[in-house]
């Protein structure tokens, strides 16, 4: 396969806006050059698919080189192309009949020959889809390899755990960060699945291939092995499945990096200051002193918009009988969107990772803003042992509305209790009182995250 992008190429991302919104090396496989050498790749494709099933005839050789000549991207005019894909609906006849007025006779009737415009525009889609995934699971790798460093780094880097946007109890950043790890390493194992799955396009005018005669299950085996791509068993002109379990695939590993992007947004806020920004982006038009959590707030835009295009391909599997007429032709565009917006996902969330600086002294300072209170429960629990569960919760209860009224740390109030003091020594309260001390299975947690991202990198990846 020659190579799919230009340039030159009046891309689909580019401009003022697209790069925020987007990656290069992704977007150069989306590009229009891109898709019409998928398209070209796929009727040259078809040449030698029918000519191993021996329906070409005369010399063989001499009609694959010669179409192969002609299928360079760089011969055709995408803009007349386009504009000549308005009366049909599609590119693909406009196409065709420039192709077929660049090859010689011979050859000329072998040009989708047996094909419908589907089989041609559905295939080359799936190629966009399995070339783009190239760059795109690059960069999704280069954020696992980010935070699963992250994670071990920060194994006993304690901070609020936050539920409900109030703080919880203690947690480590390290966890938080193998969290991020495992979603968008899952989600990145699924993309790749459904990418594999992706299948070839092929039946003809009605989903029959009739046209070959008795050879079209021969034709389209060949045809499929000349691509690279699964034959599926049979054409999925108006089922959409396929196509639509990688939309998903996609949705759900751009909402995996939104996550991880809010979370960052969040710890970046003012008046939170566990994680800041090196480098030189995010600066204000206005404010010198701002820096601006720039990179996840280009990872959350990105993302926002990602629902409604997968809700798009969605709504369009209702296809009526053999062939759609218009939600086929209102895929193409949102599917290609997807891909971009993927790929701006995954190299924002590299691009923050990068720059951003931990603040392990805020993060433990800002456990004490609630006077002792995030360990609340941790104190209920070695009371528990001496008093019962419901009289140990009722009395830290009570403490904690006297902690909230008067400002008083907890491990006062608690000192000033005959009934905590009759139960706990002082030594044994400021143990319960460690945040280090209540993590729980936190550090297990962060060693299965590194180990299921070490057998990742052990196994197929693409």
């Amino acid at each position: 396969m020659r190579p799919s992008s230009s340039s030159s190429d009046p891309a689909p991302f580019g401009g003022l806006l697209g790069p925020l919104s987007g990656a290069a090396d992704v977007d150069a496989e989306l590009s229009d050059t891109a898709l019409l050498q998928a398209m070209l790749d796929v009727e040259l494709a078809l040449v030698r698919a029918q000519a191993r099933a021996g329906l070409v005839a005369g010399d063989v050789s001499r009609i694959a080189t010669d179409v192969d000549a002609a299928c360079r991207v760089e011969a055709y005019d995408i803009v007349e192309l386009g504009t000549d894909a308005v009366p049909p609906a599609n590119p693909v006849p406009a196409l065709v009949r420039a192709l077929r007025s660049r090859v010689p006779g011979e050859a000329r009737g072998y040009v989708h020959n047996g094909a419908t415009s589907q089989d041609v525009l559905d295939t080359a889609l799936v190629l966009v889809c399995r070339r783009s995934l190239v760059p795109l699971a690059a960069r999704l790798a280069g954020v696992t390899d980010a935070l699963a460093a992250l994670a071990d780094a920060h194994r006993a880097t304690v901070l609020p755990g936050r539920t409900l946007a109030q703080q919880a109890l203690p947690t480590t950043f390290g966890l938080k960060a193998a969290g991020w790890l495992q979603s968008v390493g899952v989600a990145t194992d699924e993309l790749l699945r459904a990418a594999d799955a992706l299948p070839l396009q092929f039946g003809g005018a009605a989903g029959t291939l009739a046209s070959y005669g008795g050879h079209g299950v021969e034709v389209s085996a060949a045809l499929a092995d000349e691509l690279h791509l699964a034959e599926p068993a049979l054409p999925w002109h108006t089922d959409r499945r396929p196509l639509v379990a990688y939309a998903c695939a996609l949705g759900a590993a751009c909402g995996a990096l939104g996550k991880a992007a809010t979370d960052v947004v969040a710890l970046a806020q003012t008046e939170v200051g566990e994680v800041g920004f090196g480098g030189g982006a995010g600066g204000s038009s206005t404010l010198p002193h701002k820096r601006n959590p720039a990179e996840a707030i280009r990872v959350r835009a990105a993302v926002a918009r990602v629902p409604g295009l997968v809700g798009t391909l969605l709504a369009c599997m209702g296809q009526p009988h053999e062939r759609a007429a218009g939600q086929w032709q209102a895929e193409w565009e949102p599917l290609r969107e997807l891909l971009h917006l993927a790929g701006g996902a995954a190299g924002g969330t590299g691009d923050a990772l990068a720059a951003l600086d931990v603040d392990v002294e805020r993060m433990r300072a800002n456990l004490d803003l609630t006077d002792g209170l995030v360990l609340a429960e941790a104190v209920a629990s070695r009371l528990a042992d001496r008093l019962g569960r419901q009289r140990a919760n009722e009395l830290v209860r009570r403490a904690a509305r006297q902690v909230r009224d008067t400002g008083t740390p907890l491990r006062e109030v608690l000192l000033a209790d005959d009934a905590v003091t009759e139960s706990l020594s002082e030594a044994d309260l400021d143990a319960a009182l460690d945040p280090a001390a209540y993590l729980g299975a936190a550090d297990e947690f962060v060693s299965r995250a590194l180990a299921a991202h070490a057998a990742r990198g052990e196994g197929p990846r693409g």
